[in-house]
């Protein structure tokens, strides 16, 4: 005889089912170009019936096939990469979703939000699929909700945050990987039969080797103008798992979420596991279109902290003292950013810790008060300097990391990831502190707190190592849930500062780009894309970067790290993002101070085109010595056109660039700026007024006809 709690929960399904059979329209999420349609078909199950431009006929959706379940679980019929798998209580392997019901929203004009939910007709599991619809921007935003009522708990042992199928001829990857100090750097390839993953399993530093992000074009490779692509993020700041599997049938399904490697997960009856959120939009007019929707998303819809705001321009220490640095040196330095006319002051690693002080990374972190022999007066002192120059100040911070010689190692050991019996592991001389812990978060932010509340306007958060050696004091036998917790554990943390500090800028640093994510982004207002600050390998990283994330979050920095290139080429190539210092500015000379002075007025002068306006990428550092992209306004008034020479070749041609993102009808102005003083352009176009229409038809040339090795232009035009 059935129990009363499992009739119930059969006759729920049963009246469900009965009214699904009633209606077979298709669910179709949509924004003003691009349609996902699911459908329930044999079984109730749930199937993606068409992923693409959306169609004109919506009595078109009715009749798609229904080959690819949408969120295929594992242990019945699936015989390929599943998106979930359960054991349930009683060691059943296998889990059948079935479609329960649907609900729709519109919480603005902009926003459409659709909720699936599946259950399994035998056991009390049951499944939420969650996709918003961004209209204008063309944006899907999805994620997945588990929660069941079993007696015991459940083990998941992959819980993607979505699946993506697709039909083509063939497909094409385009994935940024690197290292320390060469992130971001671009490879393509064709898929081929079996599984391609892309994945971290380093916890902390998830995006160091591989990114979170891709473009896929079926049938074609896809270029910046032209071919269907899906570009694709996942916002999550922690080992990451993007699988891309292609049948026997070539078919594709692209699944995104958490890695599940060492990462079962225990889940309680009631307690909902929510996966990161997978963000997709979907182009037939080539990459570019793919990333400027990825920025207005961004920008306009919280995927980054503050996004239509304005950003801080900043003098940073770090590369004119390293850890070697005094009060009078740093007031010193604080005169010199205002003399340079940015509007902040960033002091960097090295300002704390008494009984280890902090004079190399060897020892010091973890204790957060200032180095009395560096900051007799604190920081409270520096904050007032900075006020009497007329410019904020900000302080770097790697509050979940400490070394062996700190007092915070020796006061709580067991607030530190590693394995018992075991040598601990070092990675930059540090370990890592266990944010499972409540305590932990306390504590980490307390740090932060500290240094809001005594006057920092600004803040970098640094991470510069992984996860290795990895055992939670704090978990007891839940080890396998650390990977999953921590970063869930930072998001609580982040979320307290938030809510207390809503709109403090804030940088986030990993060893370079090695946390530029979405998960992480919306909490701060910028990233540090790279250590790397050479111009010329900046100019990879950052176009890298720029292709699924705005201009106003790279935090890009003029700085000494390869002074064989001009200071102009350094300069140039900065402004492509969101520009900084970290260079002496006292050893300038008078016309590099002059140049760089004019260089930052007309930087936040430009500022609104540079932040806010529309990406292209002209001509791409992969496919030749001449590098070209523009930022063009909204209202296509103004635009910011950038031209970089690399290695060019001798007596190599250099051919006009045509332009792109301009009113054909419009009449545009060029006049090339930053120019050293005494310099005069070399380029016709300066000072010349064309079309629009002969701009993005004919083009002009954006560097010297006889083009010099890292060199570069920058042009203004304005609409007359």
């Amino acid at each position: 005889m059935l129990k009363r709690r499992t009739f119930s929960w059969l006759l729920l399904l049963f009246t469900q089912f009965s009214a699904v059979a009633q209606s077979s329209s298709p669910i179709v999420i949509q924004t003003e170009h691009v349609s996902l349609v699911l459908a329930v078909g044999k079984q109730q199950k749930l199937y993606q019936t068409y992923l693409g431009p959306r169609l004109a006929n919506a009595a078109d959706y009715q009749p798609l096939p229904q080959r690819h379940e949408a969120y295929p679980p594992a242990g019945t019929d699936n015989l390929f990469e599943p998106a979930l798998r359960v054991v349930h209580a009683d060691g059943n392997p296998a889990l059948a979703l079935a479609f329960a019901d649907v609900q729709t929203a519109q919480p603005s004009a902009d926003v459409a939000t659709t909720t699936i939910r599946l259950r399994d007709p035998q056991y009390p599991v049951e499944v939420r699929l969650h996709f918003v619809a961004y209209y204008h921007e063309d944006v899907i935003k999805t994620w997945t909700e588990i929660v069941h009522h079993e007696k015991k708990p459940v083990v998941l042992t992959n819980y993607a945050s979505a699946m993506l199928h697709f039909e083509a001829s063939k497909y094409y990857l385009t994935q940024l990987h690197g290292d320390w100090a060469e992130e971001a750097q671009q490879q393509e390839s064709q898929l081929t039969s079996g599984v391609k993953v892309l994945d971290s399993k380093l916890g902390t530093r998830a995006g160091w080797y591989q990114t979170p992000s891709f473009f896929l074009s079926p049938d074609r490779l896809a270029t910046e103008t032209t071919g269907d692509v899906l570009a694709g993020t996942l916002a999550w700041t922690g080992s990451f798992r993007l699988a891309f599997e292609l049948d026997n049938e070539q078919a594709l399904r692209v699944s995104a979420g958490i890695n599940p490697y060492a990462s079962e997960y225990t889940l309680a009856a009631g307690q909902p596991f929510v996966t990161p959120e997978f963000i997709f939009t979907y182009s037939t007019q080539g990459k570019g279109q793919a990333t400027r929707n990825l920025h207005r998303w961004a920008r306009q819809q919280g995927g980054t902290l503050d996004g239509t705001l304005p950003r801080l321009t900043l003098l940073n220490n770090w590369e004119a003292t390293f850890f070697d640095f005094t009060e009078p040196k740093l007031d010193a330095l604080m005169g010199d950013a205002a003399k340079l006319g940015v509007e902040l002051f960033l002091l960097d690693d090295g300002w704390f810790g008494n009984k280890y002080p902090r004079k190399d990374d060897t020892q010091g972190l973890g204790d957060w008060q200032p180095t009395k022999t560096k900051l007799p007066n604190g920081v409270g002192h520096l904050v007032q300097t900075a006020t009497q120059a007329g410019i904020q100040f900000g302080i770097w911070i790697e509050p979940e990391m400490v070394n062996s010689k700190s007092e915070l190692y020796e006061k709580h050991p067991d607030w530190i990831l590693k394995l018992p019996g075991r040598p601990e592991d070092y990675y930059r001389n540090q370990l890592v502190l266990d944010l499972t812990n409540p305590k932990v978060q306390d504590f980490v932010y307390g740090v932060v707190d500290a240094q809001l509340t005594q006057g920092a306007t600004y803040l970098k958060w640094d991470c510069n190592r992984m996860i290795t050696n990895a055992y939670s004091q704090h978990l007891g036998r839940d080890q396998s849930h650390l990977y999953i917790d921590y970063v869930r554990g930072l998001y609580r943390v982040l979320d307290r500062v938030r809510q207390k500090y809503p709109h403090t800028p804030m940088m986030l640093c990993s060893g370079g780009g090695a946390r530029a994510d979405y998960g992480g982004l919306k909490y701060f207002t910028e990233f540090w894309p790279s250590d790397d600050t050479d111009a010329f390998e900046r100019v990879y990283i950052q176009w890298g970067f720029l292709n699924f994330f705005p201009s106003n979050t790279l935090a890009c920095h003029v700085t000494n790290w390869n002074q064989q290139q001009t200071l102009k080429f350094r300069t140039d190539v900065a402004m492509m993002g969101k520009l900084g210092y970290d260079i002496e500015v006292s050893k300038m000379t008078p016309a590099e101070l002059q140049f760089s002075q004019q260089a930052v007025r007309d930087y936040k002068r430009l500022s609104p085109v540079i932040w806010q306006g529309d990406l292209f990428k002209l001509r791409s550092p992969y496919e030749g010595n001449q590098v070209s992209l523009m930022y063009v306004a909204d209202n296509q008034q103004q635009a910011v056109l950038y031209g970089y020479n690399l290695h060019t070749r001798f007596h190599e041609t250099v051919l006009p660039t045509r332009l792109q993102g301009l009113d054909p009808a419009k009449r545009y102005k060029l006049t090339e700026i930053n120019l050293l003083p005494g310099q005069k352009s070399g380029l016709p176009a300066n000072g010349q007024t064309y079309s629009g229409d002969y701009l993005m038809k004919v083009g002009v040339l954006v560097s010297d006809s006889e083009a010099k090795a890292l060199t570069s232009h920058i042009l203004e035009l304005t609409a007359e």
